[in-house]
């Protein structure tokens, strides 16, 4: 059957079949959607028992909560935001801090923190190193924005998440700093580690059929937002992290991996409180302003909230 057959009879399953007002939208999505299957059933004699093996595999994906997972782990999340990145070079934004995924472990009404926040709840103190990181929000004119929102969350030392990890406390490593009146955040952690997919999970499985790794380098995630600034979704990664370059989610961008410094002064390390060397990182968030001319940055989708 060639293609143009298959598009007449998607048309006929999709469009002439309906017997009531359609969501014009939604069907030319599903059309679209239906035809472009059918035409890849065709195109690689795909047959009925690969066909409900893919049905089962989602089945099973979606059970396991992972199809979040699989989105990046394909490069879905990834494509929206190089679309992301277009649309808003046609509307004339650019520069300022590259945004990158989101990935599917934010939690919503993390505690709120003014000026700098300590995100661990100190149950993995002297196991892993102390980090702290600092920097100045600003906006496209490179004036410095007081009352912005810094949320941030990051993995623990087994690369799990609160929430999602029933052994950890309530929002740990986990919280949303409101800048000071110079624009400024701050935060004290431990050095966060990276993650692999869940071993014999549907990503995993998938990937491992596709001969690839399912590992994340470290990494932590913010949501940064201001009145009249268009909201930022972005991460940074660890300088020096084995799969830095090599992100099974592909969410490693130039600009988004600032050195860390290694602070071992026994003056400094008294200043911030400690009584052993630690880590430190300076990043400064860069927003735009929010035009009509350019699509929405808030992007709506079901997000975990406690």
């Amino acid at each position: 059957m060639n293609h143009q057959q298959i598009d007449l009879l998607a048309k006929q399953w999709i469009v002439d079949a309906a017997d009531r007002p359609a969501n014009p939208r939604v069907q030319a999505i599903v059309l679209r959607l239906v035809a472009d299957l059918c035409k890849a059933m065709e195109d690689l004699d795909i047959q009925p028992s690969e066909f409900w093996k893919g049905v089962e595999f989602l089945t099973n994906a979606g059970k396991n909560n992972e199809l979040g997972l699989l989105t990046p782990g394909l490069g879905l999340e990834r494509f929206m935001d190089i679309r992301a990145d277009e649309a808003e070079a046609r509307a004339g934004i650019e520069g300022g801090t590259p945004r990158t995924i989101e990935g599917p472990l934010y939690v919503a009404g993390a505690p709120e923190a003014k000026g700098f926040a300590r995100l661990d709840d100190g149950t993995e103190s002297g196991q892993g190193e102390v980090l702290f990181m600092q920097g100045t929000v600003f906006d496209a004119d490179g004036n410095a924005v007081p009352g912005a929102k810094v949320e941030v969350w990051h993995a623990n030392l087994l690369g799990n998440y609160s929430f999602f990890d029933s052994t950890q406390s309530h929002f740990n490593l986990r919280r949303t700093i409101v800048t000071d009146d110079q624009g400024r955040y701050a935060f004290q952690t431990i050095m966060p580690k990276g993650y692999g997919c869940p071993p014999g999970g549907s990503t995993a499985t998938l990937l491992d059929q596709l001969g690839r790794h399912g590992q994340r380098p470290a990494h932590i995630h913010f949501f940064v937002s201001a009145p009249g600034q268009r909201k930022l979704t972005t991460q940074i990664n660890i300088d020096g992290d084995e799969y830095l370059w090599d992100d099974f989610a592909f969410a490693s961008r130039e600009g988004l991996v600032p050195p860390v410094t290694r602070v071992d002064d026994p003056a400094a390390i008294a200043a911030r409180g400690q009584d052993k060397p630690f880590a430190s990182i300076d990043f400064d968030f860069r927003l735009h302003r929010d035009i009509e001319a350019a699509p929405s940055a808030q992007v709506e989708r079901q997000r975990a909230a406690a």
